[in-house]
């Protein structure tokens, strides 16, 4: 067996992978996206499997995209990319399949946006469609910062702040969940707690063990299947009144923080997926 590993700067993350390739035996080559050229006529790899691990999203769904119309088989793919890469579609999925997920709106105009973040009551969470690490979300808390915080973004004027992606803020027990899923099974979940609403590992959130329980597990593998299934971080919340609700689904998932507190070896639980995809025994 020989995989790609589709790689945009090796991370703490892709060595612990390369290295369990290495202890496995299995081959493997780095495929650098800054340095990729890809003739789309024109076929010219010959992997079993390409495991995609880029940092830039535009990056990995054009690539993948590629790949997969030369019949080779990715993980993630092109579509489950597509789909977390971008807030707006992951909650479309979510709702479509029926995943309980916070109260959602999406508005097109500043005037719009203020009307529907009036009208939901505040606070709100105001995020990016597109983006991740916990960057450029906005927590509004009262009419003045929701005009402040649309003015910017009308201003900024860019793709990413054209859509305004609004959320009901959840008032979470001052953390939230991290469920790692690979192939149908939460391999194990972390919760990420932190004093700041935002609990990212990235933004200083501390990692500890969460138990799997049936509840979290069947909540986190629906949401992975919403989006096409594969090897995903799925983020739970946990609400007061409705119990776990869904609010991000993550398709290049970072791991190095939740290996020590879960006692689970994530690297090879994903290679495992990996080889079982390139062996044609599961269909990524």
């Amino acid at each position: 067996m020989k995989i790609g590993v589709l790689y945009s700067r090796v991370r703490v993350e892709e060595k612990l992978l390369f290295e369990a390739m290495e202890k496995r035996g299995i081959v493997y080559d780095l495929i650098d996206d800054r340095e990729l050229i890809l003739d789309m006529g024109t076929p010219d790899f010959h992997y079993d499997a390409v495991l995609e691990r880029c940092i830039n999203h535009s990056r990995a769904v054009s690539a993948l995209r590629i790949i997969q119309d030369w019949g080779i088989p990715c993980i993630n793919t092109y579509d489950v990319a597509e789909i977390c890469g971008n807030k707006l579609l992951t909650t479309s999925a979510l709702f479509r399949h029926g995943v309980p997920s916070p109260r959602t709106v999406v508005a097109f105009t500043t005037e719009s946006a203020l009307q529907a973040i009036e009208e939901m009551g505040y606070p709100v969470v105001l995020k990016p469609a597109v983006g991740s690490w916990g960057r450029l979300l906005s927590k509004i808390n009262d009419r003045e910062a929701a005009e402040t915080v649309l003015e910017h973004k009308q201003i900024l004027g860019s793709y990413h702040h054209s859509i305004f992606y609004i959320q009901e803020y959840i008032r979470k027990p001052g953390r939230d969940i991290r469920a790692f899923v690979v192939g149908d099974e939460t391999i194990c979940a972390i919760y990420r707690d932190s004093a700041h609403w935002i609990t990212n590992t990235a933004r200083g959130g501390h990692a500890v063990n969460c138990p799997v329980t049936p509840e979290l597990n069947a909540i986190a593998v629906a949401a992975a299947k919403a989006v096409g299934g594969g090897v995903l971080a799925v983020d739970v919340l946990e609400d007061p009144d409705r119990g776990y609700l869904v609010s991000e689904v993550n398709y290049t998932m970072e791991f190095r923080n939740s290996i020590a507190p879960t006692g689970v070896d994530i690297p090879n639980r994903i290679l495992d997926y990996v080889v079982a995809v390139g062996n044609g025994d599961v269909r990524a």
